[in-house]
């Protein structure tokens, strides 16, 4: 097998630490750290950087530093306002390019799956999922845009910690009605079913984050109180 170059290494390194959170949103990025850490000189780490920047994973200001790129809400809407674009257009136009044996396989595995002892396997396949329906579109520009929707999902996810059950249990079932009428060949409602799974996780997702800020303001606010 081929080694990996110093700066693909680094870049999985950072970028890494930064899909788990171990480097949190909003998060400041030290050059001489990170070539401390990892091991490597500065050339690497810049390389990792800027690609990194084009990913929207990290934001590279002039005098201010490197900066891990934020989770706030509007950000949260603005990656949801592009998939609720881009995912039904997807399977509208061109899923009837996707196998069938592979739509049949992830129907099976849903069904099968408990979700309650097994949350992270879950995730896996609804991660799996949406690229599998995202790879029926030919244009590489679009792939790009989806590469960096599964990148913030990923955090998304960890910022959020785990979803409630009821709401995975709702997620099984939206995505077993995708698959539904994508083998029944009927592509607009399969987009409608998208949108609406779509649409549910953008509001599931915006109830954890402001949950998560109420939770983070009372316990600020009970601080200030004992000080």
């Amino acid at each position: 097998m081929t080694k990996k170059s110093l700066k693909v290494q680094a870049y999985d390194n950072i970028k890494e630490k930064i899909l788990n959170c171990e480097y949190a949103p909003g998060m400041h990025l030290n050059e001489a750290v990170l070539c401390e850490t990892f091991h490597v000189s500065r050339t690497p780490i810049r390389d990792a950087l800027s690609r990194l920047e084009q990913e929207g994973l990290v934001t590279i200001r002039s005098k201010k530093g490197i900066v891990v790129s934020s989770l706030s809400i509007s950000e949260v809407n603005n990656i949801f306002e592009l998939r609720l674009l881009l995912e039904p257009y997807s399977i509208r136009n061109y899923g009837y390019t996707l196998d069938e044996r592979i739509l049949l396989d992830y129907y099976q595995n849903l069904l099968r799956l408990d979700i309650t002892q097994n949350a992270k396997t879950f995730f896996i396949l609804d991660d799996n999922f949406h690229s599998f329906l995202n790879s029926a579109v030919p244009n590489h520009y679009i792939q790009e845009y989806f590469k960096i929707i599964n990148n913030q999902n990923q955090r998304f996810r960890i910022i959020t910690g785990q979803r409630a059950e009821q709401r995975l249990e709702d997620t099984r079932n939206e995505h077993l009605a995708i698959i539904k009428a994508c083998i029944k060949k009927e592509w607009k409602a399969a987009a409608d079913a998208m949108y609406e799974h779509l649409l549910q996780s953008k509001n599931a997702t915006f109830e954890l984050l402001l949950n998560r800020e109420n939770l983070a303001s009372v316990s600020s606010g009970e601080k200030m109180g004992n000080d």
